[in-house]
């Protein structure tokens, strides 16, 4: 058993969060000392090393509550924790083409900058231009 600066030091989780896990019912409640600090058992360690885990993979919060309900129930099917997996990982995906979107966004205006108007000051920036139009197939509408 140990405290929660020690649960703190053993799992990388700051204290903060460790109560918030505990508050939002992710951690189970710590036991209590006669001083009413927390004691966290070896159970508290590994469901929180569990949830960084989980945490560093980028799954919400309600998906590491689901994830953590099907390993304490013994007969639900391995095939509910693929699909979780497997809906984290289309979201995954879809951050992933999102992103390769901007990284060619943001090559083509570094390469135009660096052939055209490199040297030159910010009003005849193609960078700067580019940022006052709207991107191809934006949406309509203020901050969309």
């Amino acid at each position: 058993m140990s405290g929660i600066g020690a649960l703190s030091k053993t799992t990388g989780c700051h204290i903060e969060t460790i109560r918030y896990y505990e508050k939002i019912g992710l951690l189970p409640p710590a036991l209590r000392s006669t001083g009413r600090h927390r004691i966290y058992t070896e159970k508290h360690r590994s469901r929180l090393i569990f949830i960084r885990q989980n945490r560093e993979l980028g799954f919400p919060l309600d998906d590491i509550r689901e994830l953590i309900a099907l390993a304490a129930d013994a007969d639900r099917p391995c095939a509910d924790a693929l699909s979780v997996v497997k809906k984290h990982l289309a979201e995954v995906e879809s951050k992933v083409a999102k992103l390769q979107q901007i990284r060619i966004e943001l090559l083509s205006m570094s390469r135009t900058c660096e052939s055209t108007c490199l040297g030159s000051n910010t009003p005849d920036c193609t960078i700067v231009e580019s940022l006052f139009e709207p991107a191809a197939g934006a949406r309509s509408g203020c901050c969309s």
